[in-house]
């Protein structure tokens, strides 16, 4: 998806590493944004932290950019795969 020329988005999910030994249907909870959209971001800042079974994990920004849109609010569920958010970058 393009968000301007010369621009792109990335979606921002939890990695699929987190979700290893998890059962399929369980899904994660969404604790709270650490950045705004619209926030410039540099690769490896947390964005996000999320709770998947009892253990909280950081939603880290792979490139720098800028969080476009928070996609899961603070305090909901999401699913294995879901984005949670869109950066965009370039």
């Amino acid at each position: 998806m393009t968000t301007a020329a010369n621009a792109r988005t990335l979606e921002l999910r939890l990695p699929p590493e987190s979700w290893a030994g998890v059962e399929a249907g369980v899904q994660a909870l969404l604790e709270r944004w650490l950045v705004a959209e619209g926030t410039p971001v540099s690769a490896g800042q947390p964005l996000a932290q999320a709770v998947l079974v009892k253990s909280t994990l950081e939603i880290v920004s792979p490139v720098a950019g800028v969080l476009e849109r928070v996609l899961v609010p603070a305090g909901a569920n999401f699913a294995r795969e879901q984005a949670v958010g869109r950066l965009a970058v370039g």
